[in-house]
């Protein structure tokens, strides 16, 4: 708002010269009373876009600070999906492994091989 040269109270409040030949004060005043109005209107819309546009940068801030901060852990989840995966397959092997330790020949003996990987 720098730039702005009258306030609403300004225009209301300016008085003009009157010369013989002058313009018609009525339709000055009520001119200059639909300007102030829309001078009003700027003033206000100006102020609720300011507010608006700081509410908008301090949510970019905290978006931002959030995928800073939470940015790391999407990428170990989506490497952790393979090797838990790995990890399922091995337990799987031990398993197994352990299953024909403990019952020795009777898996190896048993037609149904549908238990050995």
């Amino acid at each position: 708002m720098e730039n702005v040269n009258f306030t609403p109270k300004e225009i209301l409040q300016k008085q003009f010269r009157q010369k013989m030949r002058g313009y018609d004060p009525d339709d000055v005043d009520s001119f200059l009373d639909n300007v102030i109005k829309d001078y009003d209107t700027f003033v206000k819309e100006n102020q609720r876009l300011q507010e608006e546009n700081e509410r908008l940068l301090a949510k970019v801030d905290e978006l931002t600070k959030q995928i800073q901060v939470g940015g790391s852990q999407p990428q170990a989840a989506s490497t952790n999906q393979p090797s838990s995966n790995v990890t399922n397959m091995d337990i799987l092997k031990r398993l197994s492994n352990l299953e024909r330790h403990v019952f020795g020949s009777q898996l190896d003996n048993d037609p149904n091989e549908s238990h050995r990987l």
